[in-house]
């Protein structure tokens, strides 16, 4: 899959992250997940290279490019077969919003640790009884009479937080005029007194583990509140439109790597004389994967540039969109290249098996493609709301 409408600049920033990622490789990550562990060598050269905390301010020891240059450097991390997860969560969601709304304690504090890799963050929203419905989150956050917060709750699939130093966590807080709850954020630090997290046993096998999360009154100090209390939605948007494009970029690298292995198969395989490939049976849905990963592709960097032109209405509709495509491409490309290789596309030694499940998370983290499309139906089109 060759670039389209890239800068110079862009193409090498590519071609550098392919390098990387090569030199690990799917047998890298294969066998980081068989030993339970998380993928520590390749996280710390990614940040030695800048490649990390590429859409970070300079500042603040980030490379000062955006979210375009992050969704690149993990969609070609991806097309390698060792995507960092945690790069959704840490510098794109958390580290965006610390950058535009943090205090500048909180930025001097977290941002060039993230940047570095360091220093990670989760990013805690779901919950078990909220769901997609994020207006229904029940955590909560009241001041008591030193000033401090004391937040409660309790959330599911959190990515990562054994390996996390805090979690970035959406609460709610009462609004003094009206008495009701408005959606805030905060920092909190994984080694709070009283803040419990226990791990989902989940059939999806990856080297990021998810969490449940338990807390009730727990203590965090005045300035744990991220921006300003008043401007939670604002705040909360400018992390979830990064994750959508983020989520592109991870479906897209992984399509990518699933078909490039049936790419080759098809051309090697041969049966009655000639390869696999050069029947229009197993050539079309490739060909097909191929222009629907394009497609994709192009929505998740329309996404990103108007994200970072800051046109955050406009970029959360093209982030969603992109979100969709891609999910939508990658379940499809892992299957065809799965069912191109046959009995082969389930041995581990192609390493293509377990990317049937991986692919679908795509579909649904961090959103259902269902809610993607009730958005588009309410925002984009003006049809009338059925919840």
């Amino acid at each position: 899959m060759s670039p389209v409408l890239e800068s110079e600049e862009h193409k090498a920033l590519r071609a550098a992250v392919s390098a990387l990622g090569n030199r690990y490789g799917r047998d890298y990550m294969a066998t980081v997940n068989k030993e339970g562990r998380h993928p520590d060598e390749l996280w710390s050269e990614a940040a030695k290279l800048g490649y990390l905390g590429v859409n970070l301010p300079q500042e603040h020891g980030g490379g000062g490019a955006g979210i375009a240059e992050l969704s690149i450097v993990l969609e070609e991390l991806g097309a390698a077969g060792c995507p960092l997860l945690m790069m959704v969560v840490s510098p794109a969601i958390c580290g965006t919003v610390i950058a535009r709304f943090g205090t500048k304690a909180q930025q001097q504090t977290w941002l060039p640790a993230l940047a570095n890799g360091t220093r990670v963050m989760a990013f805690g929203i779901t919950e078990p009884d909220a769901g997609s419905n994020s207006h229904r989150i029940t955590t909560t956050a009241r001041r008591d009479e030193t000033g401090d917060w004391l937040l409660t709750g309790r959330k599911v699939f959190i990515s990562g937080v054994d390996r996390a130093d805090a979690v970035l966590m959406v609460g709610r807080t009462e609004d003094a005029r009206t008495g009701t709850l408005k959606p805030c954020l905060f920092i909190v630090p994984t080694d709070t007194p009283g803040f419990e997290y226990r791990q989902i046993d989940m059939e999806l096998r990856a080297a990021e583990k998810q969490f449940e999360l338990t807390f009730d009154d727990i203590r965090l100090p005045a300035d744990a509140l991220v921006g300003d209390e008043n401007a939670g939605l604002l705040q909360l948007f400018a992390g979830l439109n990064p994750e959508r494009i983020m989520t592109a970029a991870f479906a897209i690298g992984m399509a990518r790597y699933a078909l490039a292995k049936a790419v080759e198969y098809a051309r090697d395989r041969t049966v009655w004389r000639q390869p696999i490939g050069a029947h229009q049976a197993i050539a079309h849905p490739l060909a097909q994967s191929h222009i629907e990963l394009e497609l994709a592709r192009l929505m998740m960097q329309k996404a990103a540039h108007l994200y970072d032109a800051g046109d955050d209405t406009a970029a959360g509709e093209a982030a969603n969109m992109a979100k969709y495509a891609a999910g939508e491409a990658c379940v499809k490309a892992v299957d065809q290249a799965v069912h191109t290789l046959g009995g082969n596309g389930l041995t581990a030694e192609f390493g293509l098996a377990s990317l049937i499940t991986a692919a679908r998370v795509s579909r649904i983290a961090p959103v259902s493609r269902e809610m993607i499309l009730n958005y588009v139906s309410h925002q984009t089109l003006g049809l009338p709301k059925s919840y």
